[in-house]
């Protein structure tokens, strides 16, 4: 394990405190990729400690726990979320149109309801996994969208060849993407299997964004992450006894 990379990938995923790397390098961050899952472990362990502490009080711990989650991430991915819902909203199904609306700094109407309503989402199942014997599944949650995104900047092209986000792990090699898959696969049989929809889910992302626009860009990896999380939150409500470990 590269120590250089993996702080990278702490640095560029959240706002959690971290040494300082000095002479910083382009292939550093597209290479320090393959920690992204893990840095989604650290997001997940740190969720569950809300839902743990104050599960009997649940709305307590759904409010606090969405609050940990925004900071921690510094609301990066929300961040695309809500340009891609004005690029969609502005665009009318033209592609030319959406990546001009993309690029536009400001915040529309329909970034703003977008956001409301996913953070009112995500609060409400937070709330009902609180109260959940499947509330250990949440620290599974952020590492399945992380891996998310080694497949789609893998498996989609770049909207932007020049941008960051979506050309992180050019120089991941697929071996590692599959690595993970298989052992978060193993992992989530195990401990909470309804998060194997994401085998499902992040695929049917990427068959989306290559259909809707041929390709994907910063933005569209960052909504694509609030949405695998959002979807596997349901997973975890919707079937939470059969989420429970085989030892329980």
């Amino acid at each position: 394990m590269s120590a250089r990379r993996l702080i990278l990938a702490i640095q560029f995923l959240t706002r959690l405190p971290t040494p300082q790397v000095k002479d910083f390098r382009q292939e550093d961050l597209s290479r320090s990729a393959v920690y992204y899952p893990l840095v989604g472990a650290l997001i997940g362990v740190l969720l569950a400690l809300p839902l743990y502490a104050l599960g009997e009080r649940p709305w307590l711990a759904g409010a606090l726990t969405l609050l940990l989650w925004v900071w921690v991430t510094g609301a990066l991915h929300l961040d695309g979320l809500g340009d891609v819902a004005d690029a969609f909203g502005a665009a009318h199904r033209n592609p030319q149109r959406f990546l001009e609306v993309l690029k536009d700094p400001h915040m529309g109407v329909f970034g703003v309801v977008t956001l409301v309503m996913q953070l009112l989402l995500k609060f409400v199942l937070l709330t009902e996994l609180a109260a959940s014997p499947a509330w250990f599944g949440i620290v599974l949650v952020p590492v399945w969208a992380r891996w998310g995104t080694l497949w789609w900047s893998q498996r989609i092209p770049s909207l932007h060849g020049d941008g960051m986000g979506e050309r992180f792990s050019w120089q991941l090699r697929p071996a590692a993407m599959w690595l993970w898959a298989l052992l978060l696969a193993a992992l989530t049989g195990v401990c909470a299997w309804p998060l194997l929809l994401a085998l499902l889910l992040v695929p049917l992302v990427a068959w989306y964004w290559r259909r809707a626009l041929g390709g994907i860009s910063g933005d569209c990896l960052g909504a694509s992450v609030e949405v695998v999380e959002t979807l596997l939150l349901l997973a975890l409500v919707l079937w939470p006894g059969s989420a429970l470990p085989f030892w329980a």
